[in-house]
């Protein structure tokens, strides 16, 4: 058995010093060590460093602390008021235990929940580059239809995580060599011929905050909707975070859109999205971008359902948010998800 190290870091730069694993809330990191998936030597607390908060940012955007739990996060008030697409996407993650402990930071660095990446019996490029994709002619039902490549079939399981890719944030880091900003569409990874890296974070850099922009102009028409197997504590098989900015004449001036469930990492193509600019909120406009939002998307047999669910989530999303935003809160005081 290898001897675990555990310390607490009392700045940033104690952090970056030791050599270790960040750990916050640690809801992934501790299963896939239980799992026998990640292995570290060392792990390194970061919760007494002064990360936790969420700020209003000099822009007029906000800023949320890369240890603040997703929880305080999603019911804060200023992401209540100004963001409600991201308190939706929250609130369909997870259960209110795991929400109260996870970390805004983790939550973009928690792993695939792919079944062949958590069993360390079989052969996953993710996990042991090079040993081969045992999801590819196996069970599929779970995996990508777009993004994928012949080394790693895997998705990406936030939620949170889809309605940043939509409200286009930007990650904060921090190594020995000073900061740096992430714009976060480059902040994950598709597979590629290197699955076993899910980001383009370096080994040496901590997650300080994260950087939302204002969004003010969508907050009347914004939707994440997610289908899954079950009501409530389940990932998604697909899930759709729709903005909407439209006009007193009725015209939608700018749309955003992302998706989860189906990619590597939330999948967003911002030329389906200039598809709705000028157009009217109707039904017809929403699925051309739709087929935009989808083109290219493949099968893996079990999953082949996703493409026509992903098309339908996509237009519902978008007519929901026309109809006007709803961010889960009553849902989650209703006990229902």
């Amino acid at each position: 058995m290898i001897p675990l190290a555990y310390s607490h870091a009392a700045s940033e730069a104690e952090a970056l010093a030791l050599e270790g694993a960040f750990i916050a809330g640690g809801t992934n990191l501790i299963d896939l060590m239980k799992e026998d998936v990640l292995r570290p030597r060392a792990l390194v607390d970061i919760n007494g460093l002064p990360l936790d908060q969420i700020r209003a940012g000099e822009d007029g955007g906000l800023l949320l602390g890369a240890t603040a739990r997703n929880a305080d996060t999603a019911y804060h008030p200023l992401v209540r008021r100004h963001y409600p697409l991201l308190t939706a996407a929250i609130l369909a993650g997870a259960s209110p235990q795991i929400r109260n402990m996870a970390s805004n930071g983790g939550n973009l660095l928690q792993r695939t929940r792919c079944h062949y990446f958590y069993d360390v019996g079989v052969p996953c490029n993710k996990r042991a580059p090079g040993s081969g994709c045992s999801a590819i002619g196996g069970l599929t039902r779970q995996h990508a239809i777009l993004g994928a490549s012949p080394q790693c079939i895997a998705v990406h399981p936030s939620d949170m995580c889809v309605a940043l890719a939509a409200l286009q944030a930007a990650v904060h880091v921090r190594s020995p060599r000073g900061m740096r900003r992430i714009a976060f569409a480059d902040f994950h990874r598709l597979p590629d011929d290197r699955p076993d890296l899910d980001t383009t974070l370096g080994q040496d850099e901590l997650i300080t905050h994260i950087e939302l922009p204002p969004s003010s102009q969508f907050a009347a028409h914004s939707a994440y909707l997610k289908f899954r197997d079950r009501a409530s504590y389940a990932f998604a098989l697909v899930s759709v975070a729709a903005m909407l900015d439209i006009g007193e004449d009725g015209l939608i001036s700018e749309a955003r859109l992302a998706m989860g469930g189906v990619a590597h990492k939330p999948w967003r193509v911002p030329a389906a999205e200039a598809l709705l600019a000028g157009r009217r909120a109707e039904p017809s406009a929403f699925g051309q971008a739709a087929d935009a939002l989808l083109a290219g998307a493949q099968g893996q047999g079990e999953n082949n359902f996703k493409i026509e669910m992903a098309r339908r989530a996509v237009v519902r999303a978008l007519e929901q948010a026309a109809e006007g935003t709803h961010d889960n809160t009553r849902s989650e005081r209703d006990g229902s998800d």
